[in-house]
């Protein structure tokens, strides 16, 4: 799996095949790019690396920023002005974005320290970077959990020059910039050299050591160079009174010899930043091929978890790369909060909960489920200090936490843990601000007038109250879990009753038909006030476009006719914006799992592809790839309820490894699919030898191990048209 990885894939605007069958019938509003970068990492790692340009949303690329449509270059050519640390994958409109501690080799002047570089032969892989810059000058990149190993191979030259850059921060675009607070620079003896610059009220500490203590080191400042001096100190900055300064290694080089810089990361001071350099490379000068080799090693193990059996390479290069990119953020950073003093899990760069609550959490909690303990004490320490669970936590403090897209997301990744018994949690005082989170925000809102709007935030706040009322009642409080139920069971007041849809309201990227097919706790109510199974199922079709015309996709600087024709359509987003991406699933509850088959077929089909436009919008930190990881895999989380729907694989066979336990998914009458290829569907499933009769089956089976087999046929059956997901209504 390691080696089949493209971390291009998603670094520009979508290059798809053309669209067909249903696929064809659906609208992207969002901006059809990637937004990932080919950057170094490791998995979830506390700090990336990539080449520099200033471009949206992740520093590297060509592109403008843009919320609709197609991008506007900013580039003709990839070209770099250094190289940046900390980024964000796949994400969007999030204000800030990071991109601190420029790095930039050259051979010139600081005067031309700002010159773009064109980036040429550039070649990724998880965990290592490398480009040659335009200059001449060879460039690697690899990563750690706390630290960046660059590696430089000059040309022959009397005065070669490594400099660092501590004042950058942000995007080349308008308002994209982000200026530090304060910052304090110094030598910390030959070859080593150390820093504390504050962005957006967080200190960010660096030790670096260069590999050729030799080398003449010193500070600068506006872009000269401060001879003799040791170090620089600023309490305040302002937009005003910020020049450019930081810090440079200069000497003579020697053709075909690298020269290599290590820098440790903290967000607790420079002695700490010190320890995670010598923790994930040692003390020798000379670290990068065994820090690559290292990393790489934890990248094959966790792209290992998964195995896949196909012949068809592209789709091969394409899931993996779907995995590597789940498996990117959040970051995790134990023991580095500066926002509380105790050592603890500290994780960031939830960008955002709503973007991979219902999928990449899920898969997470599969591969790393250790990973899942400390997201969720980490996200109780924030609800601790801080009064509730955020929906978004990013490297930044201050109120930022994305409220106005969702409510109570953190409630359905406790749900599942507690679904599946994992340990290391301590569930009753996780239990008392679960209920205390309900009330903050829009749930006060929905406490005094028994709704919130957003209107979505109703639905978000009601499946909140099941999620914690399951939590309860298991735990013995059933007064507790009768009062949250009664809270729970409001969850039609989001509805209309005329119309089966969500009732008017502002909503976050989408519509009312984007948001009206969530799986909520109780879809045989849900479904009854549609007006019945059938009446249903044709609101589905007319929202997935059975029957309808190929539509026409936004171009760059779409006029504002174009996105009101566009959203009159009330059709599904694809997989291009997150509302709707568990609705093909809502079929299952009305009795036609066949729907879902071929709804399911023409997404994984047709939105995503090999190259640097492979993807149909925002990867949003994996929430994107890992729908793909789980639709491929012919199984669907339902978030928050502990269970699996079982829909039709496109791979023969596929196993995943759950802790100790493997899981086995087998296929009979397998074809090979392509967006050419006909639909298969299920015909019949058994789990572990026995015939299953229901549609799904619970999480907690798959982390006992076991085996899955599906028989699938090549028109639609019978197979679930009598059997529906079990509800979860509270009582």
């Amino acid at each position: 799996m390691f080696k089949n990885v493209d971390p291009f894939i998603g670094t520009e605007p979508a290059n798809l095949p053309e669209q067909k069958g249903l696929a064809a019938t659906w609208w992207w509003p969002k901006p059809a790019v990637g937004n990932t970068h080919p950057g170094p990492c490791y998995p979830f790692g506390m700090v990336s690396a990539t080449p520099y340009s200033g471009a949206y949303p992740t520093g590297y690329g060509l592109y403008n920023i843009s919320t609709e449509g197609l991008p506007e270059r900013l580039f003709d050519k990839y070209q770099a002005s250094g190289f940046t640390h900390f980024q964000h994958s796949g994400t969007g409109a999030i204000r800030k974005y990071y991109n601190y501690f420029r790095v930039t080799p050259m051979l010139g002047p600081l005067d031309d320290l700002d010159t773009q570089w064109e980036l040429q032969d550039e070649k990724a892989e998880p965990g290592y970077y490398s480009t040659t810059l335009g200059s001449g000058i060879g460039c690697e990149l690899t990563a750690g959990p706390k630290s960046v190993v660059h590696r430089y191979s000059f040309p022959a030259h009397n005065d070669a020059r490594i400099v660092l850059d501590f004042s950058l921060g942000g995007l080349a675009t308008e308002h994209g910039r982000t200026i530090p607070l304060s910052a304090k620079v110094e030598s910390f003896g030959p070859g080593k050299m150390s820093g504390t610059v504050v962005f957006e009220g967080v200190p960010i500490s660096i030790y670096a050591e260069l590999s050729e203590p030799t080398w003449r080191q010193m500070p600068w400042y506006d872009k000269r160079l401060m001879t003799g001096g040791t170090g620089l100190e600023f309490d305040f900055i302002r937009r005003t009174t910020l020049r450019p300064f930081g810090y440079l290694f200069r000497g003579p080089t020697e053709a075909g010899r690298s020269i290599e810089l290590r820098i440790g990361f903290s967000l607790r001071g420079v002695e700490q930043a010190r320890t995670n350099l010598y923790t994930d490379c040692g003390s020798e000068p000379l670290c990068f091929e065994e820090r690559k080799a290292s990393t790489q090693a934890v990248w094959d193990t966790k792209l290992s978890k998964i195995k896949i059996t196909t012949s068809d390479t592209d789709r091969e290069k394409i899931f993996a790369t779907s995995l590597y990119h789940s498996l990117i953020k959040p970051c995790s950073a134990a023991d580095e909060s500066p926002f509380w003093p105790q050592n603890s899990p500290f994780i960031f760069d939830f960008a955002t909960m709503w973007d991979i609550y219902k999928t990449q959490l899920p898969l997470l909690t599969c591969v790393d489920s250790s990973m899942a303990v400390d997201i969720v004490n980490s996200l109780l320490l924030v609800s601790q200090i801080e009064g509730n669970f955020p929906i978004g936590y990013r490297l930044s403090r201050g109120f930022d936490r994305f409220n106005r897209q969702a409510s109570a997301l953190a409630h359905t990744l406790i749900a599942d843990l507690f679904s599946i018994e994992i340990p290391g949690l301590d569930w009753e005082l996780i239990l008392a601000h679960m209920h205390m989170d309900l009330l903050r925000n829009y749930g006060e809102d929905f406490i005094e007038k028994g709704i919130a709007h957003p209107i979505s935030h109703t639905t978000d706040i009601t499946y909140g109250y099941y999620c914690t009322a399951k939590i309860a009642r298991n735990l013995g409080d059933k007064k507790l879990a009768a009062e949250l139920c009664k809270q729970a069971n409001k969850w039609g007041r989001a509805y209309d009753a005329t119309t089966g849809l969500l009732a008017d309201s502002n909503f976050y990227e989408g519509g009312k038909w984007n948001y009206s097919f969530k799986l909520m706790h109780d879809m045989e109510g849900r479904i009854k006030l549609a007006g019945g199974k059938e009446k249903f199922v044709s609101m589905l079709d007319t929202f997935f476009g059975y029957g309808q015309p190929r539509v026409n996709q936004l171009g760059v600087n779409p006029s504002q006719e174009e996105l009101a024709r566009g959203y009159a359509l009330n059709r599904f987003e694809g997989l291009n914006n997150e509302p709707d991406i568990e609705a093909p699933w809502a079929y299952y509850y009305a009795g036609r799992p066949d729907k879902t088959a071929e709804v399911v077929h023409s997404a994984v089909h047709n939105q995503f592809a090999t190259g640097r436009g492979g993807l149909p919008g925002n990867d949003d930190s994996g929430g994107l790839s890992s729908w793909y990881v789980w639709a491929s895999l012919g199984l669907f989380p339902v978030a928050g309820q502990g269970i699996f729907l079982i829909h039709p694989p496109s791979w023969e066979t596929a196993e995943l490894t759950v802790g100790e336990k493997t899981f086995a998914l087998q296929t009979k009458g397998f074809n090979k699919p392509s967006k050419d290829s006909p639909v298969q569907y299920v015909e019949s499933v058994t789990l572990n030898g026995k015939k299953l009769d229901a549609v799904s089956f619970a999480m907690k089976q798959l982390y006992e191990g076991g085996e899955i087999i599906v028989s699938l046929a090549d028109s639609p059956t019978q197979w679930g048209h009598g059997s529906r997901p079990s509800t979860a209504d509270c009582y």
